[in-house]
């Protein structure tokens, strides 16, 4: 799987980076009792998904696949014998 390159792109580690800090974030006010903490890493979480969004747009991701036409299979060819 990871031949594909999924993931392997300055836009997909930042957005994920940003997210898990707001989810520790998120996790940590919670076991607070801290309401408003709580949503400042909810907050958080969705800034990192705009962000790698945005960067992908800038160009720092990963391209969109292409359909690609179907190979033409290889034609066999006759033996003579």
């Amino acid at each position: 799987m990871s031949s594909s390159g999924h993931g392997h792109t300055p836009a997909a580690w930042t957005g994920v980076i940003i997210s898990f800090i707001g989810f520790c974030v998120s996790g940590a006010f919670i076991v607070l009792a801290n309401v408003p903490g709580f949503w400042a890493g909810i907050v958080l979480t969705g800034l990192g998904a705009v962000v790698g969004g945005l960067m992908r747009m800038a160009g720092l991701g990963q391209e969109p696949k292409r359909s690609a036409a179907p190979r033409p299979q290889a034609q066999a060819q006759p033996q003579e014998g």
